[in-house]
């Protein structure tokens, strides 16, 4: 999908899968390029509370609407996240303290910057001339392991609790995020991606496929290969490529609350 929004072009596309494991997909996902705005949410919480938590994070995001500017694209992303965190704390306790929370990875863009603010081991990719890079840095156990030196990668993978997560929206009474931001360059293309991805494909195979001339047969061949893998999880992806316009920049003015609680 192309879309012109009011200072940048973006081609978009996303596909969301239950996998061959999963009877139900917990995972959500939110592209509104004429917002600026394309997000990847995985429930976690079982079954009912997983996607139940991913779609109203992703439902407070999609009326995010219009923004006059970049850090009124950031407030409005803070203040729907939020309202997000706040009505999964009281689902939660009218459930009598059932567990249900969500990750979170979201692309903003205004005026030829962009921003990229996660909470959980979702992941944003950014494919820029030839090479791949993982903007967001998982929040698990396994990444704070690795990041103290006291795993490797390779040990990583098959380490019994690399699935779980340290911070996620709804787990707590304020979310805890991380953000990343710089300027946008001409066929800069972004992979936003739950863990139902990376779990089976590797990054340069991620490359790859975002290397290519459609976004959305991207997205349709990285499913596949998930597919012919096992997809032991819910596969989301979202793939959006950046058409340079010459416009005016506005730079981010960040001022996102991060807090340190972190889930448990």
């Amino acid at each position: 999908m192309n879309h012109v929004g009011a200072t940048l072009t973006f081609e978009t596309g996303a596909i969301s899968h239950p996998g061959r494991v999963r009877s139900h997909n917990e995972d959500n996902l939110v592209t509104r390029p004429e917002f600026g705005l394309w997000a990847v949410a995985d429930g976690m919480g079982g079954h009912e509370n997983g996607a139940m938590a991913s779609a109203t994070v992703a439902a407070a995001l999609d009326g995010i609407g219009p923004a006059i500017s970049a850090a009124d694209l950031l407030a409005r992303l803070e203040q729907s996240v939020l309202a997000a965190n706040a009505e999964l704390r009281r689902r939660a306790q009218a459930l009598a303290g059932a567990t249900m929370g969500s990750t979170l990875a979201v692309l903003l863009a205004h005026d030829s910057h962009f921003a990229c603010v996660w909470s959980g081991d979702s992941r944003i990719y950014l494919v820029r001339h030839g090479f791949i890079t993982q903007i967001s840095r998982d929040h698990t156990e396994a990444q704070d392991m690795m990041d103290r030196g006291l795993l490797s990668a390779e040990e990583a993978r098959n380490w019994p609790r690399r699935h779980v997560i340290t911070r996620a929206i709804g787990v707590h009474d304020l979310p805890s995020l991380e953000i990343d931001h710089g300027e946008l360059e001409g066929g800069d293309t972004f992979v936003l991606c739950s863990d139902g991805l990376t779990g089976h494909v590797e990054d340069d195979e991620i490359l790859r496929a975002a290397s290519g001339p459609d976004v959305q047969g991207a997205c349709d061949a990285l499913l596949a290969l998930t597919l012919e893998r096992g997809a032991s999880d819910n596969v989301t992806v979202v793939i959006v490529r950046y058409h340079h316009d010459r416009r005016v920049q506005t730079r981010w003015m960040p001022n996102m609350r991060q807090p340190k609680n972190e889930a448990s």
